[in-house]
């Protein structure tokens, strides 16, 4: 049996979708695996700042398509990149386990974020990001910065260069060898990360074959954190361009417990919230981000939310 994965052309997207095709080749000795580059929309527009793209299918409509006209079996993505509605006759078929999903900076100077200067200045393409950062640190300017992780990673070590520091995704700098650079880990406290962050998200046809080969690397404990998550984004509304983050964590009482923010652009505000789930049932999940969505929006989300669009 041979199936084609897609995937973007990144060093980091690639390092992704060969880690699935280890998976799927573990699981069936006599699966062939082949990869296809797709070109996204994201990946073509390097010049302007994400939020002012759209926040919707940047990075996931051409392997969609593909997907649609059978091209491609599978498509592997960074879940916090995939929206949260499935788009007609697709799923998220599987989820690997989950890397580390924080966020760290970068910079040149080994600074961490009470230590950089007053007024430093801070790249990053994400609102939810600047916006966490503003709310501890409102001296900051922050500045966009794109492309893939190592040409970021260049601009943030660059002398010459704008930035003092970057903030990143450890779990990207972590798969392709780049923990050196990271100047500190970022706790959840200082930066809740995107939802779904750190996991990657296997999309294909609804297709009972198609999900039967990927049931074995799906990972449990994972599926049922992001999918708190991306409920909570999912009952505010939002996208990858909104001041939104979610964080589930599995306790040894096998109860799960729920944060998520939502901040002011300018981080002159951050709401807080908090619940818990029990893991035995998905519907579990999906009902606890909802449930903590609904709690946000009573204390004053919806305008945050309005704000940001």
């Amino acid at each position: 049996m041979t199936v084609v994965i897609g995937t973007r052309g990144s060093q980091l997207a690639r390092w992704q979708t060969n880690r699935v095709q280890e998976l799927l080749q573990a699981a069936h000795a006599d699966l062939q695996v082949e990869v296809t580059v797709i070109t996204t929309q994201g990946d073509r527009v390097l010049d302007t700042p994400l939020p002012l793209l759209g926040g919707k299918g940047l990075f996931t409509a051409e392997l969609e398509a593909e997907l649609h006209s059978g091209a491609i079996d599978y498509a592997v993505h960074s879940l916090k990149d995939l929206p949260t509605d499935d788009p007609d006759g697709l799923i998220v078929g599987a989820i690997p386990e989950r890397a580390i999903p924080f966020d760290v900076l970068v910079s040149r100077k080994g600074h961490t974020l009470d230590t950089l200067p007053e007024k430093a200045t801070v790249g990053t393409s994400s609102r939810r990001r600047a916006a966490q950062l503003l709310h501890q640190r409102p001296d900051l300017h922050i500045i966009d910065v794109r492309g893939n992780i190592d040409t970021r990673v260049k601009k943030a070590l660059d002398d010459e260069g704008p930035y003092d520091a970057i903030v990143l995704a450890q779990a990207g700098l972590s798969r392709l060898g780049m923990d050196d650079v990271i100047s500190e880990v970022l706790s959840p406290q200082q930066m809740l990360p995107a939802p779904g962050q750190g996991a990657l998200g296997i999309q294909c046809r609804n297709e009972p074959e198609s999900l039967q080969t990927l049931a074995p690397i799906h990972h449990l404990e994972t599926a049922m954190a992001v999918t708190a998550e991306r409920a909570f984004l999912a009952a505010l509304g939002g996208g990858c361009s909104v001041p939104v983050a979610a964080y589930a964590l599995k306790q040894p009482n096998g109860m799960y417990d729920l944060i998520g923010r939502v901040c002011a652009v300018d981080g002159s505000m951050l709401i807080e919230v908090e619940t818990k789930f029990t893991g035995d049932r998905i519907e579990n999940a999906l009902h606890a981000g909802k449930e903590l969505a609904e709690q946000a929006i009573d204390r004053g989300a919806g305008p945050l939310l309005e704000a940001a669009e």
